[in-house]
């Protein structure tokens, strides 16, 4: 695999991301006033959330969703994970650009595209923000039935949702895409948010980290600040032996999916995932840096089509031609 295929991309805040400047407290508490509750000064005097708090996070990205995205109800189990709504924005945005890329510089939109969801969760986030924001169709997968329970009713429960989502049980949990993809499906993109810790003292030790980069305290045993139960955080093996998994599983669905993806939270995982994708020999590897706050990760994402195949996929599927 040459360099080449290992394009990058500037690391920012997506320009289309909805919150990509400070929150608008005052929208968000109109929408959400329970979040007075949990505004107080920073340290430089100004209004700001408690984000070391998972109660305040949740409220927060409740009023989030309302206010940006038109999802008012959004319930799921306060130990599940609460993920932070602008970085799970940056992904699908960069899908979009991605697909973009190979369609003649315009985003695919509407349910042309399916989109899916590796590990889609309680909180069924990832394909809230592709169905409002490019109007995708998105099938979700998880190996909890009680994520799925979840994802089901947040998505029976907001109309905008409602015909765009299937959410479906993985019943094989060292499987990806076996028991979810048919031999006869096509699946224009896979995305997923790796469970990266390997162990619970793992995951332990990167809370603590986090809450002391936060409040500036140290703390014994830690609350997650975004929450999260045991598989949605940790695999034996950690977040490399998650994506390897899933890349060599990919192999076998290589006509099925136009672009596999992934995120990638630690750098230093990047040269086994290239490693592995070299083994599968694939077609293209493209990695997009992102980056909120303080944290840096990125997208890997693979395909095995070759240019020919791409362009008969864009065709059939899409539907769009080069402009004269």
């Amino acid at each position: 695999m040459s360099s080449k295929k290992r394009q990058q991309e500037k690391t920012r805040l997506h320009p289309r991301n909805r919150n990509k400047d400070r929150y608008d407290l005052n929208a968000l508490l109109k929408v959400n006033p329970e979040l007075a509750n949990y505004v107080t000064p920073n340290k430089n005097g100004e209004d700001s959330v408690d984000f070391s708090n998972p109660v305040a996070v949740k409220i927060l990205n409740k009023a989030l969703l309302t206010h940006y995205y038109g999802i008012k109800n959004w319930e799921f189990p306060d130990n599940n994970l609460c993920p932070p709504i602008p970085g799970r924005a940056d992904y699908i945005h960069h899908i979009a650009d991605l697909l973009c890329e190979h369609n003649f510089g315009r985003i695919p939109t509407g349910d042309k595209i399916t989109c899916f969801d590796i590990g889609v969760g309680a909180n069924c986030i990832y394909p809230i923000i592709g169905v409002t924001e490019y109007d995708w169709r998105f099938i979700g997968s998880d190996i909890d039935p009680k994520s799925i329970a979840s994802a089901k009713l947040i998505v029976n429960a907001n109309p905008s949702l409602k015909n765009k989502i299937v959410c479906t049980l993985q019943k094989d949990p060292k499987d990806f895409f076996y028991g979810i993809i048919n031999r006869e499906d096509k699946i224009d993109v896979s995305i997923c948010n790796p469970p990266f810790h390997s162990s619970v003292e793992d995951a332990q030790k990167g809370t603590r980290r986090k809450i002391k980069n936060l409040s500036g305290k140290k703390v014994k045993t830690p609350t997650l600040n975004f929450a999260g139960v045991h598989n949605e955080l940790i695999y034996e093996g950690g977040e490399l032996k998650f994506i390897t998994n899933m890349i060599r599983e990919s192999e076998k669905f290589c006509k099925n999916c136009y672009w596999f993806s992934t995120l990638v939270s630690k750098q230093s995982n990047l040269k086994g995932i290239y490693k592995t994708l070299e083994k599968y020999k694939v077609d293209q590897v493209k990695t997009i840096p992102m980056g909120t706050g303080n944290k840096s990760s990125r997208i890997v994402a693979w395909t095995f089509l070759s240019a020919a195949e791409q362009k008969a996929w864009r065709d059939s599927r899409w539907k769009t031609k080069a402009p004269k």
